[in-house]
This record gives C-alpha cells, sequence and structure tokens, in this order.
C-alpha cells in the first residue's frame, strides 16, 4: 500500500515556530482530544508514523512531524543534539497551544523525548520509549551496530544514491520485513537528502553519532509515566539496554514486540504497536 493511502485522512501543513522556522507537521483527529506527538528517529521524517496517525486518530489527536534539519522542515546550521530537539518540541507544543501530550519517540524521537521529559515533566501526560537512543550501550554488538550505522548514515548523506538510502532503510527493518522497503519509501527518502539544502545540514546532523554518550539521558531523573517499547532485534541498543533502561526510570513498563522487528517497530509491525499504544495512551 502506498504511504499516501495509508495517510488519507491526515493533513499535511506547516507552522512556524520561533528558533527552528517551518516545521512540517501531519495531524488526524479531532482538536480537543487526547494529544499524542510522534517523534522519528536520526535522518528521518514523519512518514515513519504513515501507518499509526490514521488508525489512531479515533480516539486521539495524533500529530507527527520533521525535526528541524529534517524531511521537509527548515533546515539550519546549529547543534543537533537531543537536548536542542527537546526545545524545538516545547516550542511547537507551544504554537500548537498544546499544554500536555503524550510522547512516543524512536530512536532518535525516543532520545529527544526522554530529555524533553525529564525538563518539562508537567508537559508530559506518557512516555513512549519505542528503541530509543540515548540509553547506554552495554554489548559489544551495540558498539558494532553503532559503527555500521555511521557508516551508512555517512554514506546515505554524503552524495546520497537510492542503493545507499535503500541500505540504511535496511538497517532499521528486520530481514522478514524488507519487503516494506519498496521504490516509494526510498525515492521519499533520497528526495529530502539531495534536497540542496541537505548537503551543509547533514553532516551537522550526522555529528550526534559519535557524541552518543556525551547525551545519556537522565534515566533516574524521568518521573513520567514510562513505558520502554522494544524488540528483540533492535540494532546498537538491544534487549540488555533495554533492561537497563527499565531499572532505572522509576515504574516504567517493558513492552517487548512479540511481531519480528527491529528498529522502526511502529512501521513493521503496525497492529501490534497501534493496540498496544492504544491502551498505553488510553492509560
Amino acid at each position: 500500500m502506498s504511504l499516501w493511502l495509508d495517510m488519507l485522512g491526515a493533513e499535511i501543513r506547516y507552522v512556524e515556530t520561533p528558533t527552528y522556522g517551518r516545521i512540517r507537521i501531519a495531524e488526524a483527529g479531532k482538536k480537543g482530544a487526547p494529544p499524542v506527538l510522534f517523534q522519528h528517529g536520526l535522518g528521518g521524517h514523519l512518514e515513519a508514523y504513515a501507518k499509526n496517525l490514521v488508525p489512531l486518530a479515533d480516539e486521539f489527536h495524533c500529530i507527527a512531524f520533521d525535526y528541524v534539519g529534517h524531511g521537509l522542515s527548515y533546515r539550519k546550521p546549529m547543534e543537533y543534539t537531543p537536548v536542542v530537539l527537546a526545545d524545538q518540541v516545547r516550542e511547537l507544543m507551544d504554537v500548537l497551544e498544546l499544554e500536555r501530550a503524550h510522547l512516543s519517540g524512536e530512536s532518535l524521537g525516543g532520545w529527544v523525548s526522554g530529555f524533553f521529559a525529564s525538563q518539562y515533566p508537567e508537559r508530559v501526560i506518557t512516555l513512549m520509549l519505542n528503541t530509543a537512543g540515548g540509553v547506554p550501550i552495554v554489548s559489544a554488538k551495540g558498539r558494532a551496530d553503532m559503527e555500521n550505522l555511521m557508516a551508512l548514515s555517512k554514506k546515505a548523506g554524503g552524495v546520497p544514491t537510492f542503493e545507499s538510502v535503500k541500505a540504511r532503510l535496511g538497517w532499521l527493518m528486520h530481514p522478514d520485513n524488507h519487503h516494506l522497503i519498496d521504490d516509494e519509501l526510498v525515492k521519499l527518502r533520497l528526495h529530502f537528502y539531495t534536497l540542496p539544502e541537505s548537503r551543509d545540514v547533514a553532516p551537522m546532523v550526522n555529528q550526534i553519532l559519535p557524541r552518543h554518550d556525551e547525551f545519556l539521558l537522565p534515566l533516574e531523573k524521568i518521573s513520567s509515566k514510562t513505558m520502554i517499547l522494544w524488540t528483540r532485534d533492535n540494532p546498537i541498543h538491544d534487549m540488555e539496554s533495554a533492561q537497563y533502561a527499565h531499572e532505572r526510570i522509576p515504574g516504567s513498563t517493558l513492552y517487548v514486540m512479540e511481531r519480528n522487528s527491529a528498529h522502526w517497530p511502529q512501521y513493521e509491525a503496525p497492529e501490534e504497536f497501534n493496540r498496544v499504544a492504544r491502551a498505553w495512551f488510553r492509560g
């Protein structure tokens, strides 16, 4: 199915933020329903949630967006750290007049969401850390996975080609799900990577990878009701990392996906993800 068929019923628009410029958002559901902010990973874009926005919109005001420097949002020279991007989330919530929201972030999105929750706990209803970054890498395989990601990201972001972007997407998904990496998905991401303004910003975005351990999440300081949603085949942060986070975030819940998935469970196994997310956001 096409991404655009998946997103029928969602509105795509742009909002202006004071510091981070024009931000592209996709939203579905009624304003006034409990809001959910879905946040993509490094080098990603809001289409990572194409299979989640509309299915959950019957109960929630679902919003996905491109971080500054990503997708079709504004690109600017800056430090692309999870702390800075957490401030973008604050500005976006202010512009959208959202006092509080559920936060669900994948990879970089979980990393940013965790920092936001530690800084602005009063603005978080619940927190879902979906294969999140910013958790200590506790295995040799995890370190090797990080080196592999840095190489793939540099290749895809430097002089991107169809094949380099396809390889980067392949890293995200379980081998059983590689049929989801179709021409539409690859060409969409390739388009974002080959925008003229992307060339200068991509190296700045990717600099967060070698600096990962400088920005570890303050796990013990996260007081929001938290679900750690993980997969058994998540690269870099394996199950040992998930267990580490679970033991340090007070009162957290650890959910491990049953369906085969790797780093993009919301896209690889949307039926299971949506069922779990719905129950979690309902409280």
